[in-house]
C-alpha cells in the first residue's frame, strides 16, 4: 500500500504517518492488480465478460427503460456517508483489554492496582476496537448500497446493465483482498499512536517537566493530534470504499446528460 501504487488520500496519509520501507521499482499498477487475481478468479471474470457481452446481442434490449434518477441515487449514497461520518466522529469507548504482550500485562496490572492513575496510562486498545467496528459498519452499509445502485442501473440502458454486471463481478473478485488488507490499517495506526506517545514522553524527559494527562486532548496535545489523524484516516477509508458507488451514480449522470 505504498503511494506509488495509487494516489488515494488513504494511501497518502498512511505513507506520510507510518511510512513503509522503500521498495525497489517493480510492476506497474496493472501488473500488481493481476497478482490479486488467481486462476479461479480469472475463470469467474471470463464468464462474467461473456455474460456482459451477451447483453448486447438482442437488438430489442437496446432501449432505455425508466428507472431511479441519479439525484435520488446520489442522495442514497449521501445518507450512508452521513451515518458513517457521524460514527467516525464519536469517541472510542472503554474496552475490556486482553494482554497481548508482557508490557500490556504490566500496564493492566498497574491499572488494576491504582485505578485513579489508570487514565494516565494511554492504551491503543479502544482505538483499535473502534477502528475495526467502524470498518465492519462500512462493510455492512456500503455493500447493500452498491447492490441497490446496480439494481437501479440494471433498469436502464444496456450499457448501464453491462456496467452493473461488471461492478458485481469485480466486487466478488476483489472483496476478499480488501477484507485482508483494510483491517491492517488499524495496525499501521498503532505505530503512529506509539510514535506520538514516545515523542511526548521524550519531550517531557528533555524538559524535566511533569506529565498532565488532562492536556493530552487539548489542542496540540499528542492524543488530540492522534485522534485528529485517526478520524482523517477513517474518513479517507470511507471515501475509498464509496468510490465504486459514486462511479455507478456518475455513470448514470453521464448517460442522462448524453440523452439531453
Amino acid at each position: 500500500m505504498r503511494s506509488t501504487f495509487g494516489s488515494s488520500t488513504l494511501v497518502r496519509l498512511l505513507d506520510g504517518w507510518t511510512p513503509a520501507p522503500a521498495e525497489p521499482s517493480g510492476p506497474d499498477v496493472a501488473e500488481r492488480l493481476s497478482l490479486w487475481v488467481n486462476a479461479f478468479d480469472a475463470i469467474r471474470l471470463q464468464a462474467a465478460h461473456q455474460a456482459i457481452a451477451a447483453l448486447r446481442e438482442p437488438a430489442a434490449a437496446n432501449t432505455r427503460r425508466p428507472g431511479p434518477q441519479s439525484q435520488s441515487l446520489r442522495e442514497d449514497v449521501e445518507r450512508v456517508r452521513s451515518v458513517l461520518a457521524r460514527a467516525i466522529a464519536q469517541e472510542p469507548g472503554p474496552v475490556v483489554e486482553t494482554a497481548r504482550t508482557p508490557a500490556d500485562l504490566r500496564r493492566l496490572a498497574r491499572a488494576a492496582a491504582r485505578p485513579d492513575e489508570a487514565a494516565a496510562d494511554a492504551s491503543y486498545a479502544p482505538w483499535r476496537q473502534r477502528h475495526l467496528e467502524l470498518q465492519r459498519q462500512m462493510e455492512l452499509m456500503i455493500a447493500p448500497l452498491r447492490e441497490h445502485l446496480r439494481q437501479a442501473l440494471s433498469q436502464r440502458s444496456v450499457r448501464l446493465r453491462q456496467l452493473a454486471a461488471l461492478d458485481a463481478a469485480m466486487e466478488q473478485v476483489l472483496a476478499p483482498r480488501e477484507q485482508l488488507l483494510l483491517p491492517r490499517i488499524a495496525e499501521r495506526m498503532e505505530a503512529h499512536f506509539t510514535q506520538l506517545r514516545q515523542a511526548h514522553l521524550q519531550a517531557l524527559q528533555d524538559s524535566a517537566g511533569q506529565d498532565d494527562p488532562a492536556a493530552w486532548r487539548r489542542p496540540g496535545g499528542w492524543l488530540q493530534r492522534f485522534a485528529q489523524a485517526w478520524r482523517q484516516l477513517l474518513a479517507a477509508e470511507l471515501e475509498l470504499r464509496l468510490q465504486p458507488a459514486m462511479g455507478l451514480v456518475e455513470a448514470l449522470d453521464n448517460e442522462s446528460n448524453e440523452l439531453q
